[in-house]
């Protein structure tokens, strides 16, 4: 009786190419790493927030003098007993957030980088650099640009009939408004590059896709912008417009390049 041959053993799977010092964490190992960068970025909040605090008077009252600029009569006051410490604190926690945001990108980059390779890991130095550059340029847009044209046209519209006379907390959450999300708007050229580095949208996708841009745009302007008038809107726009050329630009370059099409 002729003998069965013994079952083939199922083929070995291939090892997976690891890159030199590129290393698997588990999910608990992930949840740990993510808890010290946020402990680490936490740290540096509250340094930053303690050094803000001894500034912050002097903090709000260069906040103040873009009205002060355009009318004469502005005077903010606070009518409860806990305002004024509210809007100290308040904006103590913005500086430290500022002087925090190199260490905050930093953290986050570390930890997605283990799913970089190689020269993508060399980039975080300069997205940290470029991601606060942009940030500050920003908020130096928002109060330089944006806020004088805004201010005088709320502060003087109207104003033979009421003088402005506004509460603290309302000018500055106002205020910082305007200056926090006009620095995260300013944040689009990296996020578009980094797009484009992952393959997820192409340069040639958002150079047919301009017009969807300039909507989504303008909506952004139209809830970043604090007036109603569309000059100040206009003049949250062209920058955004610009960072969105040059976010299409560095996508251009970064991006994969796919392989050619083989003929014959």
């Amino acid at each position: 009786m002729a003998r069965s041959a013994p079952p083939r053993r199922p083929p070995e799977p291939a090892p997976e190419r690891r890159e030199p010092g590129e290393k698997y964490l588990t999910l608990m190992e992930h949840l740990v790493e993510l808890r010290y960068r946020v402990m680490v970025c936490s740290v540096a909040v509250c340094i930053g927030l303690a050094i803000a605090a001894v500034f912050a008077e002097g903090i709000i009252d260069y906040l103040e003098e873009p009205a002060r600029d355009k009318s004469e009569a502005f005077q903010p006051q606070f009518i409860e007993p806990f305002e004024n410490f509210a809007v100290y604190f308040k904006v103590a926690l913005l500086g430290g957030i500022v002087l925090a945001m190199p260490v905050i990108v930093f953290q986050a980059l570390r930890f997605v980088s283990p799913a970089l390779r190689g020269r993508e890991r060399v980039w975080m130095w300069g997205t940290v650099v470029g991601c606060s550059l942009l940030f500050l340029t920003g908020v130096a847009f928002a109060y330089y640009i944006a806020l004088p044209p805004a201010l005088d046209f709320l502060l003087n519209f109207n104003n033979e009939s009421a003088v402005p006379n506004i509460r603290i907390s309302s000018y500055i959450d106002f205020v910082i408004r305007l200056l926090f999300f006009t620095g995260l708007s300013f944040q689009m050229p990296i996020v578009l590059m980094y797009l484009g580095r992952l393959n997820i949208v192409r340069a040639g996708q958002m150079r047919e896709w301009w017009r969807y841009a300039v909507v989504i745009i303008a909506v952004l302007a139209a809830v970043i912008t604090p007036s109603v008038d569309p000059v100040t809107m206009l003049l949250v726009m062209a920058p955004m417009l610009a960072l969105y050329v040059l976010g299409m630009v560095l996508a251009f370059f970064v991006q994969p390049k796919r392989p050619r099409a083989q003929t014959g």
